[in-house]
């Protein structure tokens, strides 16, 4: 491997060490996710998860109620019930999630990984909705915190409808089971400027221009994350693929999978700086390369 591949393809792999999806699992979500996009210029993304068994705690570990606050306790739920939900994955539509309700508001970075599957609510109180999987297309899964109460957060969810959300309780007596960091990056892309930012602890680490989607098949706008690195074995137009939380808004499908919408790079530059993806963003080599520094779970904010 060779030339602008080869140099970006090293790098990645150098920078990024093991959080990069490039064998087992990995190869197989890459070779789905590059199904769809070696047939047209890009893709909306289609990718295949490899989600992670295990018993699915009682109780959950956290952060308990600050002083004078109410602790609302969970929702019991059935080993029946628990069996129903549906896993919050890029792969599932749940229509019963709330919404994000800031969708283009930025976080202090607070990022969470469930080591077991977590139940998802509603809200505090209310029902069950999902169980958060450990891992999503290869990786570990890491989702951004966008809103908290006492012995409760609330995370953005990788699944359909976009801007899908849901409430993890954290405050229980059998340990934790959420590892929990924060992450200082923070990706803005501007659709209409058709510009990528990157900034790190509020540090401007680049801008570049960028290709994004054309208007028959925009780029979904919002507030969504980085949900995995893929890493293609034998990269054809790009050696790293950023798949993110937000699928396509026109596309139910694409290349046989969900339409998830991802950053990664493009060979020929005369995209950049046009409306040419089916929502895809296009970056430059120098954009990729910072890119693959980002940890997963970070928030990227996507805005018209």
């Amino acid at each position: 491997m060779s030339g602008w591949f080869g140099r970006i393809y090293r790098d990645v792999l150098r920078l990024s060490g093991g959080r990069l999806a490039h064998g087992g699992d990995g190869t197989a979500a890459v070779r789905q996710f590059l199904a769809g996009h070696a047939r047209q210029s890009v893709a909306a993304g289609a990718v295949l998860v490899a989600v992670t068994g295990g018993v699915l705690a009682a109780t959950f570990g956290g952060p308990g109620a600050s002083t004078g606050e109410r602790l609302v306790p969970p929702v019991g739920v059935s080993a029946a019930e628990l069996a129903k939900l549906p896993r919050a994955t890029t792969y599932a539509s749940i229509p019963a999630v709330p919404l994000d309700p800031a969708p283009f508001a930025v976080t202090d970075g607070l990022v969470v990984h469930p080591r077991t599957p977590q139940i998802v609510y509603a809200g505090p109180g209310k029902r069950p909705v999902a169980v958060l999987p450990t891992a999503e297309l290869g990786s570990a899964t890491w989702v951004p915190v966008v809103q908290t109460s006492p012995g409760w957060e609330r995370v953005l969810l990788p699944s359909r409808p976009n801007r899908a959300s849901g409430w993890l309780f954290t405050a229980g007596t059998a340990g934790s089971q959420l590892d929990t960091r924060r992450s200082a990056y923070l990706v803005r892309i501007n659709v209409g400027a058709r510009k990528l930012s990157v900034y790190d602890d509020g540090q401007p680490l680049g801008t570049w221009t960028v290709g994004v989607g054309a208007s028959p098949t925009p780029t979904p706008t919002g507030r969504t994350f980085l949900l995995a690195l893929l890493a293609p074995p034998h990269p054809t137009y790009s050696p790293l693929i950023l798949p993110l939380g937000f699928h396509s808004g026109t596309l139910d499908t694409y290349g046989g999978g969900p339409g998830t919408v991802g950053v990664h790079g493009w060979p020929n530059p005369s995209v950049f700086g046009r409306a040419v993806s089916h929502g895809c963003v296009r970056v430059p080599a120098p954009a990729l390369h910072i890119l693959s520094q980002v940890p997963l779970g970070s928030l990227f904010l996507i805005t018209p």
